[in-house]
């Protein structure tokens, strides 16, 4: 049976394990924090986060403006503002798939409904292709002139790590996102470092910035 989730669609796509700070101006999104902060002591303080395919809005197109795989978001911190924002630190924990958009949920930002999408390893031996991945993200960071780092031992972490961290445009980090299986998203990665490496090599060019480096999303 679906599960009802309040959504915030943003031009970003979230991943598991990714801080996403927020900073909430627009009405709708604020009343939703504040439903949020109003549910009883020990519920789940979290919405969706579900990346737009074009624009700013969903509007009248509805669920087809939307990827149909997001990433809930919870909440860790809310500073509130008394003009009525609020900054928020939010963290991705689970991946969903959007099914609709419920047209009588009443409120004024959107509820999809949902299921939520279980991680499993998938085939191969998962712990050499997160090795794989993790010595072909030392090269590209060092290729872009940035300080390596070293990744957890964890597979379906550094697949995440990996996905949020390299300079992709929205529609690879969602397919990458949208990877049935952590091997399935460790393969992928495995051929897009390779094509990314390939590139600066080639170009001698680096993007602008990294998924570290960006500022905070506002809604």
């Amino acid at each position: 049976m679906a599960t009802r989730l309040p959504l915030f669609p943003l031009s970003t796509v979230l991943v598991p394990g990714l801080v996403l700070p927020l900073h909430v101006f627009e009405p709708r999104y604020r009343i939703l924090v504040q439903a949020l902060l109003e549910l009883p002591e020990g519920a789940e303080q979290r919405f969706g986060v579900v990346a737009l395919r074009s624009g700013r809005e969903v509007g009248t197109d509805g669920v087809r403006a939307l990827y149909a795989m997001g990433c809930t978001a919870e909440l860790r911190e809310v500073t509130p503002y008394e003009d009525g924002r609020y900054d928020l630190v939010t963290v991705g924990e689970t991946r969903f798939r959007l099914h609709g958009l419920d047209e009588e949920a009443g409120t004024p930002y959107h509820t999809g409904f949902v299921d939520f999408v279980p991680e499993q390893d998938g085939d191969g031996d998962v712990g050499a292709l997160a090795a794989r991945v993790t010595e072909r993200f030392a090269d590209y960071r060092e290729r872009l002139g940035v300080e390596v780092t070293e990744l957890p031992d964890q597979p379906q972490v550094v697949s995440y790590l990996v996905a949020a961290a390299v300079v992709l445009d929205i529609p690879e980090r969602q397919g990458l996102l949208e990877q049935p299986t952590t091997s399935d998203r460790l393969r992928a990665e495995i051929e897009l470092l390779r094509r990314e490496s390939a590139l600066i090599g080639a170009f001698r060019s680096l993007p602008a910035v990294d998924l570290a480096r960006e500022s905070g999303s506002v809604n």
